[in-house]
């Protein structure tokens, strides 16, 4: 490889992940508000997947298809290389050379790029790495860490809300506060889990009996396992419901609730707005977004341990297409992580 060029995992059509392709490029150049960084790790996202695939299903006056070549991936971990010409804009928290960072590039959007030994990443997306954490699990924190936080404490921005036409409020979480986190083990579900604990809730967390130690370890209250005990008929009265699974089931939930409570679906979710209204709670989802900012406080708690990273698998950049089919086999524990030589 020469200096002036990188390999890149692309897109040349959209397909299973075979059609993920390693390729020589050149090493993109920072724009205003840009630095390059040296990718360490990245992570293995379901925008990635999606994207992939062509996004089937999706009507195309809601997304069009990016065009392609594409270079896929937006969570990375690595060490700035290059300021862009204003030097990364270190008058407004930027970057120097030799910095190890983090970051959810673009998104929303299938612009990140982080399946690549390069890439540039806007300043405003990037916060420091934790010191006493690693680039392998810092690359596994932000989109899942940032839709966590976005969802349960801080939205952060005021941009419209693709999912509902009321804008998203997290609900107050402290002492006392009963949460139920569904798909617990999971990138979003087992950051979450953290976060409620961080504020003192009393938790909740719903996944398979396999799971059960690891999200006890992680500060759990209680356990439900959801092949053998549907969460409706053992959960009631809760304050609020993060459902990182979504689909046509998540309208059970509903069920477990007070009068007054919230369930915010992460995903997609189906269901009935009369049932919503009879049980006298609220539904409400947002779209996570890239936040340098918020990305700084959650890496605060990563490096003060009151935050932790599970990483499901690694594996090198060079097998980007074996991570997804591991993506595809589901029930992962954490996040999967390419690593970057």
């Amino acid at each position: 490889m020469s200096d002036a060029t990188m390999t890149a995992i692309r897109l040349h059509e959209f397909g299973g992940p075979e059609v993920l392709r390693a390729d020589e490029v050149a090493i993109p150049q920072p724009g205003t508000g840009e630095v390059l960084v040296r990718v360490h790790a990245v992570r293995v996202n379901p925008p990635d997947w999606y994207v992939r695939e062509g996004m089937p299903g999706v009507p195309r006056e809601v997304i069009a298809l990016p065009d392609l070549p594409l270079i896929p991936g937006t969570d990375v971990s690595g060490v700035v290389a290059a300021g862009g010409p204003d030097g990364g804009a270190p008058d407004a928290g930027g970057f120097a050379v030799g910095d190890e960072v983090f970051g959810m590039l673009r998104f929303p959007g299938f612009d990140g790029r982080g399946y690549a030994e390069y890439v540039t990443a806007p300043v405003a997306d990037l916060a420091r790495k934790p010191a006493g954490v690693s680039h392998l699990h810092a690359a596994g924190a932000p989109m899942a860490a940032l839709t966590a936080w976005q969802f349960l404490i801080d939205v952060g921005h005021d941009q419209p809300n693709p999912f509902q036409a009321a804008p998203h409020h997290p609900v107050p979480i402290g002492p006392g506060t009963r949460v139920l986190v569904n798909g617990a083990a999971g990138g979003v579900g087992h950051l979450a889990v953290q976060l409620a604990k961080w504020r003192g809730a009393h938790v909740t967390a719903v996944a398979s009996a396999a799971h059960e130690r690891f999200l006890r370890e992680l500060g759990a209250d209680e356990f439900i396992d959801y092949t053998t005990s549907p969460p409706e008929g053992v959960a009631h009265d809760l304050d609020l419901v993060l459902d990182t699974v979504g689909g046509p089931a998540s309208g059970r939930l509903l069920r477990t609730l007070r009068r007054g409570g919230a369930l915010f679906p992460v995903f997609l979710a189906e269901y009935d707005p009369e049932e919503v209204a009879r049980l006298g709670v609220t539904t409400s989802s947002t779209q996570v977004r890239s936040n340098g900012a918020q990305l700084a406080e959650l890496a605060r708690l990563l490096d003060n341990g009151d935050l932790r990273v599970a990483v499901d698998s690694t594996y090198p950049l060079a097998d980007a297409a074996e991570a997804h089919q591991r993506a595809a086999r589901g029930h992962l524990r954490g996040k999967i992580v390419l690593t970057v030589r």
